[in-house]
């Protein structure tokens, strides 16, 4: 069975300001996924060229919350993702004519 390695992209207030100056895009990846997997599956499913990939492993974070029959704790999952770079003069355009 082939595994899914792109997982979802990031969209928040600095994916934007890289994805708007520098060429940069933020996804959600597969923990067990490589950069060269990345890059194959980025370039296969937009149509794109990528310069480069970097990857970052991000810690799950403990969380508490008040609820009425006490305090519940928890922790969120960590996940791995990656910064992708293209090629100059092409974009990904994830919202499409929305």
């Amino acid at each position: 069975m082939q595994k899914r390695v792109l997982i979802k992209p990031v969209i928040s207030e600095k994916a934007e300001t890289l994805s708007g100056g520098m060429n940069h895009y933020s996804f959600i990846v597969n923990k067990t996924a490589n950069k060269i997997e990345i890059k194959k599956a980025v370039e296969a499913m937009y149509n794109v060229n990528v310069s480069s990939v970097n990857t970052l492993n991000m810690p799950g974070k403990s969380k508490t919350r008040n609820t009425r029959s006490g305090v519940l704790k928890g922790t969120m999952s960590s996940y791995k993702k990656a910064v992708i770079k293209l090629a100059a003069g092409e974009e990904i355009d994830f919202f499409g004519e929305v």
